[in-house]
């Protein structure tokens, strides 16, 4: 395992709380973008990204709201569904992956949760280049809209078996997207993957998915 440090990232106008890890060596960079009230505190999230480090690759977990934001969304609940505003700061943090010295080097791919998903599926509309591709958990990939028929990237949806409202709005956004899409319904679950062996199964699905298909780096 590698060195994971906590920085604040100044892109697109504000100054974001980050905590990057970056395994030795590393073959690519996954980009984290959280929505619906969540963090780079959550231990979902976090138990992902110590699964995606222990097999190779960087991550980069970013709060896409300032805390003085998160303080408003905590009362207003507004902010967490501003696509457009997630989706402008994960393009930003996509292009700072790429120029940042300890991953300039590496594919990136983006995992996105819940509201967090439909902001990095436009973000790899707007990066066909950079983000090589994309794992949504529990996400919302129809608030992505029109965005999805731009995106090419090779594109994962795990949502939980117990989630059904969750399961048609990902199969209708399957539809929709352009390039190689699988969806993966994970038995037993519910929207947080909290029962006992779910979190596990979608973090190997999200593993596997991003060394599949982020190119070794060079």
């Amino acid at each position: 395992m590698g060195v994971t440090q906590s920085m604040r990232i100044a892109v697109a106008g504000v100054v974001l709380e980050a905590d990057v890890g970056v395994p030795a060596p590393a073959r690519g960079v996954v980009l984290f973008a959280h929505g619906s009230g969540s963090s780079r505190h959550s231990p979902r999230n976090r138990y992902v990204a110590d699964e995606l480090q222990a097999a190779g690759l960087a991550t980069v977990l970013a709060d896409l709201l300032t805390q003085r934001e998160e303080q408003v969304d905590a009362r207003t609940g507004e902010l967490r569904f501003d696509i457009s505003l997630l989706a402008v700061r994960v393009i930003a943090l996509t292009d700072w992956v790429t120029e940042f010295e300890s991953t300039a080097e590496l594919p990136v791919g983006l995992f996105g949760a819940s509201t967090g998903a439909a902001a990095a599926l436009v973000a790899a509309a707007a990066r066909p280049h950079l983000a090589r591709c994309v794992v949504s958990r529990g996400g919302r990939p129809d608030l992505a809209g029109e965005f999805l028929r731009l995106v090419h990237q090779p594109t994962l949806l795990i949502v939980g078996q117990h989630d059904p409202t969750v399961v048609e709005l990902n199969r209708q956004a399957m539809d929709k997207l352009a390039g190689e899409t699988r969806l993966a319904i994970v038995p037993g679950a519910s929207h947080l993957f909290a029962e006992p062996g779910t979190l596990e199964q979608a973090a190997a699905l999200a593993r596997d998915w991003f060394l599949k298909h982020l190119p070794t780096a060079s």
